[in-house]
């Protein structure tokens, strides 16, 4: 720091210090007998005798088990339980949990502490050491037909393609936006109430449906969790069929021509 010299200290003038016991096998706190003013620079003095008094008792500590929690440090329990020694005896006692880095102590991980606080400080240190309660997990596959129904979707083709994408990307179901819109305007120019009343398919009783003309088997064979079961539905349609077009092609992306 500007305007100080280094000192060297007096080698005929050690520092006197004094010993308080910390109570039966504790350690001991050494405390520098220092003068009230520039403690710094002052020259030991001897203790008075009123500082040589026998030193108050010291309530014996009390051990407790303390849950660490999320943004805990052994500083911030040290001081709240007034563990005699400070963190770093709570480091001592703990090291075997806690490892070679006092810093990392994660959540979850179990503490002894030493306190001389009264038996509240137990009730204390169960109640805020206890676990969160872990948030209820929703039923499988409710979140994945939840995670794209989050978004918001354009009630047009362009929308329809694209929430039917997000769902097969959660299904790992493959295509792309330009292989189902270039199969869905051969097939029905877009129109999610288009049917096919001629062909063989037709003449069998089950008419080609919807974007992608899937026919009823194919389309409850291949159904996509999550999704409409009315075959004209424009986002169950275009999953439907891509699943189908993935299990007999690959892709619907390979998909050129009548499937």
């Amino acid at each position: 720091m500007a305007g100080r010299g280094k000192h060297r200290r007096p080698r005929t003038n050690p520092l006197t210090r004094g010993f308080i016991a910390a109570g039966t096998g504790g350690a001991a706190l050494t405390l520098p007998l220092l003068g009230a003013t520039h403690a710094s620079a002052a020259e030991p003095q001897s203790a008075p005798a009123a500082a040589q008094s026998v030193p108050q008792a010291v309530q014996p500590a009390k051990s407790l088990t303390y849950t660490v929690v999320k943004g805990d440090s052994l500083a911030r329990i040290a001081d709240k339980y007034d563990v005699s020694g400070g963190w770093k005896q709570l480091y001592k006692d703990n090291r075997a949990a806690v490892g070679s880095d006092p810093k990392l102590i994660h959540p979850g991980l179990k503490l002894t502490v030493k306190t001389t606080k009264t038996d509240a400080a137990k009730k204390t240190a169960t109640k805020s050491s206890a676990p969160a309660k872990p948030a209820a997990k929703p039923a499988g596959g409710v979140a994945q037909a939840t995670q794209a129904s989050a978004k918001t979707y354009a009630d047009n083709l362009d929308g329809w393609i694209r929430e039917a994408l997000d769902i097969m990307a959660q299904k790992g179901i493959p295509g792309s936006y330009d292989g189902i819109y270039r199969n869905v305007m051969r097939e029905s120019s877009g129109n999610p109430l288009a049917i096919n009343n001629w062909d063989s398919n037709a003449a069998k009783g089950t008419p080609s449906k919807g974007l992608l003309q899937t026919i009823d088997p194919t389309f409850q064979a291949y159904h996509v969790d999550g999704t409409s079961w009315d075959p004209y539905d424009p986002v169950a349609n275009i999953t439907a069929a891509c699943n189908y077009a993935a299990d007999r092609y690959g892709s619907i992306d390979n998909v050129n021509g009548p499937y």
